[in-house]
């Protein structure tokens, strides 16, 4: 299950894990205009763990999750 809301500056989605246990806690990831974090609560630490992608690395890892293993280079990348 997901959701989906926009905010004034931002679109959240939260990712939330079902099915049978164990179970991950929910990803929050933040769509801004300059990039997008990656957010998850580590319950050993009880901390939120952050990740922040610019808007290339998140183009990258789109293309990166259907192609086959190896080494890729984006046509273009680079070039806003």
């Amino acid at each position: 299950m997901f959701t989906i809301e926009h905010e004034f500056d931002a679109t959240v989605i939260t990712l939330v894990d079902e099915g049978e246990a164990p179970l991950q806690e929910d990803i929050t990831i933040n769509a801004f205009e300059d990039g997008v974090t990656v957010e998850q609560l580590d319950p050993r630490t009880e901390e939120v763990q952050r990740i922040v992608l610019s808007p290339t690395q998140l183009r990258d890892l789109a293309a990166a999750l259907n192609l086959p293993e190896g080494i890729y280079r984006r046509v273009g990348a680079g070039k806003e």
